[in-house]
C-alpha cells in the first residue's frame, strides 16, 4: 500500500539517503529526471514549497519507493510476491511501479506533469476540501448534492472527504452537522482534488498517460476508481486519467482486499494513515507500517 498527498512532511526520507545506497540512488534518479533538486526539497524544505502540488507527488511517490526497495534488500522473501498491490491517489503510481507495470522514470515524469496539472486546476478552478466524520455514505451523497459539493474521497465507514466550490463545501458542512456529523475537519488543500473541478488536469492527463511506458502489472492493481483488480494495461491508462477527477474508493478497496481473504498489509511511505484506516476496519489483520530507516530495521524480519 502506497499513501498519497497529505502525508509529505520536511525531513522525509534523510535517513534512508544517508544509510542506503539504494535509497540515495533512487532520490539522485528523481533530482537528474526533474532537473532540479527534488532530494533538498524533501530533506530541508522549504515547507511551504515542499506543500505545493506539482512537487509534493513526486516526492511522496520517491520516498514511498525508496521504502520499499530498503526494505525489498532487508526481506527479500517478505515481500517476494504480494497478491495484490493497491495506492491512494497519487500512491497508484508507486503501486504500479512496486507491480512492474511502470518505470520509476516514468512514475516521477507523470507524477511533475500530474502536480503541475492539477495544481494549475485548482487556480483556475479554486476549490477547497474537508473531511466528514460519523456520517456514512449515503447521508454524505445528500449532502453534497443538497450544497453543490462533492464526494472526493471515501476512506473508511464514517470518514469521508468532500470538496467542490468553497462556498459549496462550507454549506456541506453546515448540513453535515445539522444532520450529527461527529467532526468535521476543512483541509488545507490547493484545490478540490478528484472532483469535476479537476476535469482540466484530466483532460492534461490524456496524452502523457496515452505515450507512457506501460506494461500489464506482475500481480493484480486494485485501481482507485472502481476498487477492483486489474493485471491490464489499458485498463491502468483509462484509470490513471479518471482518477484526477472522480473519487478515491479506498474503504471499497480495503473491503474487497479483506473479502479476498488478506490478511497482511504493509504500507510504504510516509505517514500512517492508511495502516490506520486498515487496522480500524478489519481489526484482526497484521499491519506494518514501514515510514523510515528504523521501521524498516525492526518490523520487517529477516526473509
Amino acid at each position: 500500500m502506497f499513501p498519497g498527498q497529505g502525508a509529505q512532511a520536511v525531513g522525509m526520507g534523510k535517513d534512508l539517503y544517508e544509510q542506503f545506497p539504494s535509497a540515495r540512488e533512487l532520490y539522485d534518479r528523481a533530482d537528474e529526471i526533474l532537473g532540479f533538486r527534488l532530494s533538498r526539497l524533501c530533506f530541508e524544505g522549504p515547507e511551504d514549497e515542499l506543500q505545493q502540488t506539482k512537487n509534493a507527488q513526486p516526492a511522496i511517490a520517491v520516498t514511498s519507493l525508496a521504502l520499499l526497495k530498503v526494505a525489498t534488500e532487508v526481506s527479500p522473501k517478505l515481500l517476494e510476491r504480494p497478491a495484490f498491490v493497491a495506492g491512494h491517489s497519487l500512491g497508484e503510481y508507486s503501486a504500479l511501479v512496486a507491480a512492474g507495470a511502470l518505470p520509476f522514470d516514468e512514475a516521477i515524469r507523470l507524477l511533475r506533469t500530474r502536480g503541475e496539472l492539477m495544481q494549475a486546476a485548482g487556480e483556475k478552478n479554486p476549490g477547497t476540501m474537508a473531511a466528514v466524520l460519523g456520517l456514512d455514505l449515503t447521508d454524505c451523497e445528500e449532502i453534497c448534492r443538497e450544497a453543490g459539493a462533492e464526494v472526493c474521497n471515501v476512506n473508511a465507514p464514517g470518514q469521508v472527504v468532500i470538496g467542490g466550490r468553497r462556498e459549496a463545501v462550507v454549506r456541506a458542512l453546515d448540513y453535515a452537522k445539522a444532520r450529527g456529523a461527529v467532526k468535521v475537519i476543512p483541509l488545507s488543500v490547493s484545490g478540490a482534488f478528484h472532483s469535476s473541478l479537476m476535469r482540466p488536469a484530466a483532460d492534461g492527463m490524456v496524452q502523457p498517460v496515452a505515450t507512457a511506458s506501460l506494461a500489464d502489472p506482475a500481480v493484480p492493481v486494485v485501481l482507485n476508481v472502481t476498487a477492483t483488480p486489474t493485471q491490464d494495461e489499458l485498463a491502468i491508462r483509462h484509470e490513471l486519467v479518471d482518477q484526477v477527477c472522480r473519487p478515491v474508493q479506498w474503504s471499497r478497496t480495503v473491503e474487497f482486499l479483506g473479502e479476498q481473504g488478506i490478511e497482511t498489509f504493509i504500507e510504504f511511505g510516509p505517514g500512517r494513515v492508511l495502516t490506520a484506516i486498515i487496522k480500524r476496519m478489519l481489526r484482526k489483520s497484521t499491519c506494518i507500517n514501514v515510514n523510515d530507516a528504523a521501521s524498516v530495521r525492526v518490523q520487517l524480519p529477516d526473509g
